[in-house]
C-alpha cells in the first residue's frame, strides 16, 4: 500500500511517499481503510524528532475510515464499522492498524472528514475548557492563534460556555475569522509592541484568569504577563518552538500563578473517558456549538506541502491528508 514514511527526522522534505507492506491486525487490533487524516502540529513534532518515534515511521495521529479486517479477540468493532481515532501514529497511509479499544464509533451523521478534522482538536479543546481550566460564564480569556484550527475551536467553546475571548492573530483576514467564531476582541500580534499591556487594556486594565497558549516560545512571556493574581497559564502546544527552561519563582513574582502543560492522552486514559469526550464533541458539532472548517485537502504525495503550509501559518482552519488521489485539485486553502 501507499504510505508516507519518515526515514530521518527533519523538515517537511523528509516526508516521503513509499510503497510499504500491507499491514495485518494482530490480537485486539483492527485494520482500517483510511478515508482522511488530520494534520496537526503533533505530526510536525514527530517529524522534527522533538517527540521521538522509532525510525522509519508513518506520521499522522488522527484519522477516520472503515474497518476492513479484525484480529483475534476484538470486541469493540466489526468489519464495516465507521470509526475514528487519535494519538496513534500511522494515519498518513491508505490503511492503518489500530488497537480496537481506542477506536471511536462514528454516528451516522458524522462524516469521515468531519471526524478526522475534529476528534483530536475537539477533544483537546474539551479537556482544556472543562478540566485544565473549567471556563465559567463571565470569564475573559486569551486564546493565541485564534484563527488556527485549534484556536477556532477554543474560541467557539469558550463563547458557548459564556466566556469572553480576546484572540491573537497575525493578519486582519485571520482576525475576521476569529471574530466570526465568537472572539469579542482580536489583537494583531505584529501590530503591538506590548501584547500583555494591550490585553489588559481590553480587559479594563485587569489581568485575565486564564490564557490558552498553543504557540509556546514566542508568546510565553506575554501570556504570563497577561494573567491576574492566581491566574492560570494553560500551555498546550509549542507551534513556535519549545519554551526555554525558566525559574519557577517567576510564577510567584507574577502573583502566585499556575502553569499546566497538559496532553490529550492523559485525559482519554480509559475507553469510557474517550467515548464520553468524543460524544460531547460530536454533539457540539451536531448542535453547531462547534463548526468545523476544513480549509485544505492534500493527497498523500502532498503531505510535505501540508506541513509547510501549516508551519508557515499560511492556513486557517483544519488541514487533511486524504489518501484517495481524488483529493488532488480539491485544495481550498485559506491563505494569507
Amino acid at each position: 500500500m501507499r504510505a508516507i514514511q519518515v526515514y530521518e527526522v527533519g523538515g517537511p522534505e523528509v516526508l516521503q511517499e513509499a510503497k510499504v507492506d500491507q499491514p495485518r491486525p494482530g490480537p485486539g487490533e483492527a485494520l482500517v481503510e483510511v478515508a482522511a487524516s488530520g494534520v496537526n502540529f503533533l505530526d510536525v513534532y514527530h517529524r522534527e524528532g522533538r517527540y521521538s518515534l522509532p525510525l522509519p515511521f508513518t506520521p499522522g495521529t488522527e484519522g477516520a475510515g472503515t474497518v476492513v479486517e479484525v484480529g483475534p479477540g476484538v470486541a469493540h468493532v466489526a468489519v464495516g464499522d465507521r470509526v475514528g481515532w487519535v494519538e496513534i501514529p500511522g494515519t498518513y497511509a491508505e490503511q492503518a492498524v489500530v488497537d480496537s479499544s481506542l477506536l471511536v464509533p462514528l454516528p451516522d451523521d458524522i462524516g469521515f472528514e468531519t471526524a478526522a478534522a475534529v476528534l483530536l482538536q475537539g477533544m483537546t479543546a474539551h479537556y482544556l475548557v472543562k478540566d485544565a481550566y473549567p471556563v465559567q460564564g463571565g470569564d475573559t480569556v486569551l486564546v493565541h492563534a485564534a484563527a488556527g484550527g485549534m484556536g477556532l475551536l477554543l474560541t467557539q467553546l469558550v463563547t458557548h460556555l459564556g466566556g469572553r475571548v480576546i484572540g491573537t492573530t497575525s493578519t486582519t483576514a485571520k482576525a475576521e475569522l476569529a471574530k466570526r467564531a465568537g472572539a469579542a476582541e482580536v489583537i494583531l500580534s505584529s501590530a503591538v509592541d506590548d501584547l500583555a499591556a494591550e490585553v489588559r487594556r481590553l480587559n479594563g486594565g485587569q489581568g485575565l484568569p486564564v490564557v490558552f497558549d498553543g504557540v509556546g516560545a514566542h508568546t510565553f512571556d506575554a501570556s504570563l504577563a497577561s494573567l491576574r493574581t492566581r491566574g492560570h497559564l494553560v500551555l498546550f502546544g509549542a507551534a513556535s518552538g519549545a519554551v526555554p527552561p525558566f525559574d519557577p519563582i517567576r510564577l510567584a513574582h507574577g502573583g502566585s500563578l499556575t502553569l499546566i502543560r497538559p496532553s490529550l492522552g492523559d485525559f482519554i486514559a480509559d475507553r469510557s473517558e474517550l467515548l464520553r469526550r468524543a460524544a460531547d464533541v460530536f454533539e457540539w458539532v451536531r448542535s453547531k456549538a462547534l463548526e468545523v472548517t476544513v480549509t485544505g485537502r492534500y493527497a498523500l504525495s502532498e503531505a510535505a506541502q501540508a506541513h509547510s503550509d501549516l508551519e508557515a501559518r499560511r492556513t486557517t482552519g483544519k488541514l487533511l491528508v486524504v489518501p484517495d488521489a481524488a483529493a488532488m485539485g480539491r485544495r481550498e486553502e485559506t491563505q494569507s
